[in-house]
């Protein structure tokens, strides 16, 4: 099965200048935990998450309203395209310890694809998504240790 397959395929996403607390809004109101940072040609430039907000604007006293969310971004973005194999992207949420991986085809974001989406996709195989969340909650331990 292809990613493509899986996907959601209406991305919200936010340029670099954009406010922390535009972002924010916008992932409640679409009610979502993760949006690409594109420039205006959309090319994704990095990727926030609800946790970024959290723990890289709030934990710092960044003023979300005044804040880029460039300054708290990830920059570095792994992605995939729409015809990567879905257990191809699993290994890759796996060894990035990510849940959320944006679809690029020709450089230009195209789509999102989360767990929750492969979860909720009745042909993808339930146990191994479990399993690749398993790997990305043990790493994440491993780390905090």
């Amino acid at each position: 099965m292809k990613v493509r397959e899986c996907m959601c395929n209406n991305v919200t996403w936010v340029k670099p200048t954009d406010s922390v607390c535009n972002c924010a809004k916008l992932m409640s109101n679409n009610h979502i935990g993760c949006i690409p940072v594109c420039d205006d040609s959309q090319n994704v430039v990095g990727i926030v998450t609800d946790r970024d907000i959290i723990l890289r604007g709030v934990a710092c006293d960044k003023d979300a309203k005044n804040t880029p969310i460039s300054e708290i971004m990830t920059c570095k973005v792994c992605s995939c395209t729409p015809d990567t194999h879905v257990k191809e992207a699993q290994n890759m949420m796996k060894e990035n310890q990510i849940r959320r991986i944006p679809v690029m085809e020709n450089n230009k974001i195209v789509g999102i694809l989360t767990l929750g989406d492969l979860a909720a996709n009745p042909d993808v195989n339930n146990s191994e998504v479990t399993n690749t969340l398993e790997d990305i909650c043990n790493c994440n331990k491993k780390n905090a240790e």
